[in-house]
């Protein structure tokens, strides 16, 4: 009896303690659960509120790309208008007109963009540079045709070389005729003449629309003559060989740029050369008498020189039709009168005419073509004309020029002559080279 007490006793504390024991882990459980429940919504309310912030921001960037599209528009129309003035300026719309093009892109402090909207004013004109036009850089043909202006405080050193050929035959006439019959001498003279010129020139802009230039020449020349008196009934051909090699004459050259071209009109250039009689006169050369040849005389030396002073104003005028450029120039050469050992010597002046046309063949290459013609008039000796002194020379001109680097240009032309006064074949090669001597160093 008592066992099935203290039995009885024992089964029930076991359930209390099951019972208790259960009881605790279900509190546990639940409060477990809760405190899972209460971290999760705090965690979607995070999430709520960043997406909130983004959603913000995104309308944000939104109306300020918006505004950006406005002011590209405007911008646009502004362009359209500068580049078409007949299309005039369209009127801004309404809500932008009250004001200016400003977009103000304000970033949230704690967002990071890797491509910040530009927070500056936006959508200003460019500024419009008025360059005064300018002529068109052709290849140099002679001193007053090709080539550009020197920009102010450029400084141009151009060496060149230059070479001719004439091939001709002379019959000189020392005698007195009566019908059918010569009595004198008669001298038959082929001349062929190889000249070779090397020039140091430096052209110096003072201003867009003026150059100076001064050339300094040093000649080398050789003449080969063979004479024949056709009167003597020689059958020798006589040889005579001279040579000469000196400075040559200084030369000076200003051009100004006297129009812009506007309204339809050429530009048109004024040109001033002036040379200096530094060489080797003519006056100078002394003489020797033909062994075999009876009254012939040849030089022991040939000039460098003209032995006169000479001034030649021209105008130039290019008129450009894009691809090509067609020039034309007028030129008046005055020779002044020396004193010499044969008395007063007033070489002849003489006018001149070139015209033709160049044209790009791409970015860096330009080609010309053009014809030049000079009449020079008879010279004097004492007031009396010299026979056989009134010359024309025309010659066909070809020029091509490179641009090797942005400063450095090389310019080849040719002539052909077309006259027999003319050179059979004038071929030249510079090699313009340009220092900015105020270049800032940007």
């Amino acid at each position: 009896m008592k066992l099935d007490k203290i039995g009885g006793v024992g089964f029930s504390l076991v359930g209390v303690l099951n019972g208790f024991i259960f009881s605790s882990g279900v509190l546990l459980n639940s409060e477990a659960f809760a405190e899972n429940a209460r971290h999760q919504e705090s965690s979607i309310e995070e999430y709520r509120k960043l997406f909130l912030e983004q959603q913000k921001e995104f309308e944000k960037q939104r109306r300020i790309i918006t505004e950006q599209g406005k002011e590209i528009e405007l911008l646009k129309a502004r362009l359209d208008s500068l580049t078409n003035p007949a299309a005039g300026i369209k009127p801004a719309p309404a809500n932008q007109a009250a004001k200016p093009p400003v977009v103000a892109a304000k970033m949230n402090a704690g967002m990071q963009s890797q491509n910040p909207l530009p927070s500056k004013p936006v959508g200003e004109a460019p500024p419009q540079t008025k360059e005064k036009a300018r002529p068109p850089e052709l290849p140099r043909l002679s001193e007053t045709v090709g080539g550009v202006l020197t920009r102010k405080g450029n400084l141009v050193f151009e060496p060149s070389l230059e070479y001719s050929y004439i091939d001709n035959n002379r019959v000189f006439l020392d005698a007195y005729t009566i019908p059918a019959i010569t009595i004198g001498l008669i001298d038959i003279r082929q001349i062929k003449r190889h000249s070779f010129i090397g020039n140091l020139g430096a052209r110096y802009g003072i201003t867009d629309r003026l150059e100076l230039e001064f050339k300094v020449p040093y000649v080398y020349r050789e003449d080969t003559q063979r004479s024949r008196p056709a009167d003597s009934g020689a059958g020798i051909d006589e040889t005579f060989n001279a040579t000469g090699t000196d400075i040559g004459d200084l030369e000076f050259a200003a051009r100004y740029q006297l129009s812009g071209g506007s309204g339809g009109w050429p530009i048109l250039v004024g040109n001033l050369v002036a040379t200096v009689p530094t060489g080797t006169s003519p006056f100078d050369v002394e003489y020797a008498m033909a062994q075999g040849v009876a009254g012939a005389q040849f030089p022991t030396e040939l000039p460098t020189g003209v032995g006169y002073f000479s001034i030649q104003p021209s105008i130039t005028a290019m008129y450009p039709s894009d691809p090509a450029v067609f020039f034309g120039n007028i030129s008046y050469s005055y020779n002044a009168e020396t004193s010499e050992a044969v008395g007063n010597f007033d070489p002849g002046d003489a006018v001149g005419l070139s015209f033709g046309m160049g044209f790009g063949l791409n970015e860096r290459s330009s080609f010309s073509l053009g014809y030049s013609h000079k009449h020079v008039f008879k010279s004097d000796i004492n007031g009396v004309p010299v026979s056989d002194s009134e010359l024309d020379i025309g010659q066909l001109l070809v020029g091509y020029s490179f641009k090797y680097t942005p400063k450095t240009t090389l310019n080849l032309s040719l002539g052909i002559g077309t006259t027999d006064d003319s050179q059979d074949v004038k071929l030249n090669v510079r090699v313009p080279m340009t220092f900015d001597l105020f270049s800032s160093g940007s």
